[in-house]
């Protein structure tokens, strides 16, 4: 069995490398240690760049097409992970999870439709329905225990009259899983009020045992019915440059809708590397992505540890999926202006500020990204505690 390195240190600088190489031009200083875009700072798995590789032997790049093993692939992980039990025909192609939100937002949704978020949340939620002309409708989350939970008095008084909710699931930030009795409730709430689901799953495979994740549309018959679902790989493998994703949708009317819109629009063509390196990644990933998960236990319980010794005074929300912590610095006493020159002048880390996943409330909030070499992580965690004791 191959035994994989997550402790090795990958230079990324001068790779137009988003999380490293804009740190100029966002935070105004190009050294600041980068904590924030959500993509990690491993290598990407050997069995996807191998595929690659190999694809790039051929001397023709021309016009490509999803072929029968990307799919076969795809659907076999949806079976053996989410008990999504589907072919191709129920499965669409879509060029980045983003991308397949505004495509929903523009065909299933008019200008001036209520589209729902529970907040705080991932910034394009807020930013996708505002930009295209509907109207954001906000609930925000509760924290108990140190988990996001939903507040449903509030959720199902916003949901009336609302088109459209964008779920995140598991949730960003902080990775919280929702769980079967949560999802049929939401599930309920929006058939009664007539409002379609868009979960975003992006981060299902990243679930860290023993939490087990539960996908939207696996939880009732209502669910299944208004609901489309949103996967990648991205995430998982470390792969979101190839812009490479897939739409689920399982009730037949609502699937030629949509589908029949992205046809429309011609972005079912994907690139080759996309489809070479997705069929690679889920053919190939189980041990990766199992070891992976393993090494992101231990940055969660790092993380958790560090900030009961150096920083008990944050509040977090620590992740049961993903690699990203929601971290609370309100009772330091500082404001959003003091705790942010605090962290990048002081600190020098960059970290994703609470205000653009729901305003206002977040001043005090900053989200983590802990899917890096452990010694980075500890690195970061010292810097930061270093400029607020």
């Amino acid at each position: 069995m191959i035994q994989y390195n997550f402790d090795e240190p990958i230079e990324r600088r001068g790779t137009d490398c988003f999380k490293w190489d804009a740190l100029q031009s966002m935070y105004g200083n190009a050294e600041l240690l980068p904590m924030w875009v959500a993509d990690m700072d491993f290598r990407s798995p050997d069995f996807v760049l191998d595929a690659i590789r190999r694809r790039c032997e051929h001397p023709v790049l021309g016009y490509t097409m999803p072929s029968d093993a990307y799919w076969q692939a795809v659907t076999a992980w949806l079976q053996k992970h989410y008990n999504i039990t589907t072919d191709k025909g129920n499965l669409h192609f879509i060029p980045g999870i983003v991308a397949g939100i505004a495509y929903a937002l523009l065909c299933l949704t008019q200008p001036g439709d209520k589209v729902l978020v529970t907040t705080p949340v991932y910034p394009p939620f807020l930013n996708l329905p505002k930009d295209s002309g509907r109207t954001l409708i906000t609930s925000p989350l509760k924290i108990t225990n140190g988990r996001f939970e939903i507040d449903f008095d509030d959720f199902e008084s916003r949901a009336v009259g609302c088109k459209l909710l964008i779920l995140s699931n598991p949730h960003n930030p902080a990775g919280t899983i929702w769980g079967t009795e949560v999802l049929r409730r939401i599930a309920d709430i929006c058939e009664r009020h007539n409002v379609l689901v868009i979960s975003d799953e992006i981060h299902a495979d990243l679930t860290l045992p023993p939490h087990r994740h539960v996908s939207y549309s696996t939880v009732s018959e209502a669910a299944a019915r208004h609901s489309l679902t949103f996967m990648a790989p991205s995430k998982t493998f470390n792969i979101a440059g190839l812009g490479s994703s897939v739409c689920y949708i399982a009730n037949d009317d609502l699937r030629r809708r949509f589908f029949g819109w992205l046809d429309a629009l011609g972005v079912a063509g994907g690139n080759i590397f996309a489809f070479t390196a997705a069929e690679a990644a889920f053919s190939h990933g189980e041990e990766w992505l199992s070891q992976m998960l393993e090494y992101l236990s231990e940055n969660v319980k790092t993380l958790g540890l560090f900030l009961k010794d150096r920083m008990p005074k944050v509040k977090a929300v620590l992740p049961e999926a993903s690699y990203l912590a929601w971290l609370d610095f309100s009772d330091y006493g500082l404001t959003h202006e003091q705790l942010k020159d605090k962290l990048i002048n002081e600190a020098q880390v960059a970290l994703n500020d609470g205000t653009t996943f729901g305003g206002a409330a977040y001043e005090c909030c900053f989200r983590l990204n802990l899917g890096c070499p452990r010694q980075m992580l500890l690195d970061a965690l010292n810097r930061i505690a270093d400029s607020i004791s």
